[in-house]
């Protein structure tokens, strides 16, 4: 029997789960929209749909990785970036703490990073889906950062 896809299947509802349901008990609050934001700040409703594509995303890249990689750096990158991603909606939303948000979001940042590098030449697929998550990490990184120094 193979269990491929429901290893994909646990962790794409996983990842998607516990990411909606800490997205939905971290709403931008009063204390959020009182506060300066840089001009390329998004509309709130733009991170709920890029999130849950990334969280798919993520699921079916630490599937792959389980699959093949299990006892690997790339594992172990995989679940750090989950923590790192799953602590900043609580410290920053919940904690109204921008500055503790944004050491997490940057160790978020060099998780992403070095889970692709690590997997480049391993799972090449992986590294490659991993790209936009990336790319939105980054520009996360500059928001945080931009409201930090705006506040």
């Amino acid at each position: 029997m193979n269990n491929k896809p429901l290893v994909y299947l646990a962790f794409i509802i996983l990842v998607l789960g516990i990411g909606l349901l800490i997205g939905a008990s971290n709403v931008p609050d009063d204390w959020y929209q009182s506060l300066a934001k840089p001009s390329f700040n998004p509309p709130n409703w733009v991170f709920a749909p890029v999130w849950s594509l990334l969280y798919i995303v993520i699921g079916v890249v630490g599937a792959r990785t389980w699959l093949s990689l299990r006892r690997s750096m790339a594992m172990r990158l995989w679940f750090a970036q989950m923590i790192f991603n799953f602590a900043w909606s609580p410290v920053f939303f919940g904690l109204r703490d921008p500055t503790s948000a944004m050491i997490i979001i940057l160790g978020l940042l060099v998780s992403v990073a070095g889970f692709i590098a690590v997997s480049w030449r391993q799972d090449r697929t992986a590294a490659l889906l991993f790209l936009p998550y990336l790319a939105w990490v980054a520009f996360a990184s500059a928001l945080n950062g931009a409201i930090l120094a705006l506040n």
